[in-house]
């Protein structure tokens, strides 16, 4: 008897569970198709239909839909939440960053940015944009670290030569400077950047 019991307890939570399932496939399901049309903020009601505070999947995707609404203080808290239950989840640290680019908490960014190259130090888009950062705010020692090791993983690629030799320049790295911003030529013969770094080193 008992046994019996067991088994139709154990088959009522396996079918409660495919059923939430389902559900949720159904309710991403239309939530995309919602997106496709700019229709966002139906397409965050159909998520939050289903929403679950534990399930990374459905944070991440409330995280993505709020920005998309332009609703930057919601979207920042799903993506944190995102990063609580994934703390090595580079995707929603980028997602993150993009709220906090339209509030303008640019140490906030760099802070993000630092994080993801902690957990993936060769990170190319985190370099670069970092190093922007960096560069932005006159912090060209930080900006020179960024973007060397940019040119080291991709030695050959214009953004990284580029701002490595304005880099250089603003460090009065005059000859490093030159040899980079002739390398930037050959990727991009006539660049009005090089050629402006090269008319004010001559």
């Amino acid at each position: 008897m008992k046994k019996s019991i067991f088994i139709l307890l154990f088959s009522l939570i396996i079918n409660s569970i495919h059923a939430q399932e389902d559900k949720i496939k159904i309710a991403f399901a239309a939530s995309i198709e919602l997106e496709s049309k700019f229709n966002y903020s139906q397409a965050i009601s159909k998520i939050m239909e289903v929403y679950n505070h534990n399930s990374y999947e459905i944070n991440i995707r409330l995280g993505w839909l709020n920005y998309c609404a332009g609703l930057q203080k919601e979207s920042k808290q799903y993506y944190e939440i995102a990063m609580k239950l994934m703390p090595f989840s580079i995707e929603a640290k980028f997602g993150y960053i993009y709220p906090l680019t339209i509030l303008g908490e640019w140490d906030n960014i760099a802070f993000q940015y630092q994080n993801i190259l902690k957990i993936d130090p060769q990170n190319s888009y985190a370099l670069y944009a970092l190093g922007m950062i960096y560069y932005n705010g006159k912090l060209y020692e930080k900006a020179h670290k960024c973007f060397s090791l940019l040119v080291n993983l991709y030695p050959f690629t214009y953004n990284g030569l580029n701002m490595l030799a304005w880099t250089n320049y603003r460090l009065a790295k005059y000859k490093e400077a030159k040899l980079l911003f002739n390398k930037v030529l050959l990727i991009a013969p006539n660049d009005s950047s090089a050629l402006e770094g090269l008319a004010l080193i001559k």
